[in-house]
């Protein structure tokens, strides 16, 4: 009975050293690091900072609705190097174009036109001169004023082609298709 005993003992020690190996030491969350995320704005924000520190913007126009703009959001906003370079080099803008709130830039008030079974806010159409698609990508210079909108998804690769035509002034140089042929083929991996 002694011997039944202490094997019984032995092998629940051993059970339980052996189980506490393979607990981890520290928790899930702790072992790998937070994600990198875009440095989200509002306009008025980005508006504000602008005017003391000059920077290109990009405006996501986008609805609660649109399912495009969500896998935007997950596939697109969250690549690394996307999301390096657009906190680097613009400020970075959410809008929903069925916000029901006034936004107000310098002295210019925008609001919310009601009609149909959504409506639009006056801001978001201004921006895709009047050409509702969602997700619309905005470009805009330093300034505030429009460089272009591109209606519809953009994948990671499309959408790194792009912020860096513009941010870097490309789009003043040469048509996207031959940046895109040329210089950027070579440096985009």
């Amino acid at each position: 009975m002694n011997r039944l005993f202490l094997f019984f003992a032995f092998f629940i020690l051993l059970t339980f050293c052996s189980f506490r190996t393979t607990l981890p030491t520290e928790s899930p969350k702790s072992l790998s690091a937070e994600p990198k995320r875009i440095r989200w704005l509002t306009i008025q924000q980005a508006y504000a900072l602008a005017q003391r520190t000059p920077k290109k913007f990009v405006v996501d126009v986008y609805t609660n609705w649109c399912g495009w703009c969500k896998v935007m959001d997950r596939q697109t906003f969250t690549e690394p190097a996307i999301v390096d370079y657009v906190n680097q080099n613009y400020y970075a803008v959410k809008l929903n174009a069925e916000q029901t709130g006034d936004i107000t830039l310098g002295r210019q008030t925008f609001k919310f036109i009601g009609g149909g079974r959504r409506g639009v806010h006056q801001l978001a159409a201004a921006l895709m001169n009047n050409r509702l698609s969602y997700p619309t990508t905005v470009f805009m210079d330093e300034k505030f004023e429009l460089i272009q909108p591109i209606p519809g998804y953009l994948d990671p690769r499309m959408f790194h082609q792009i912020i860096t035509y513009f941010g870097q002034n490309y789009h003043r140089r040469e048509p996207f298709d031959r940046y895109k042929a040329g210089t950027y083929a070579r440096v985009y991996h």
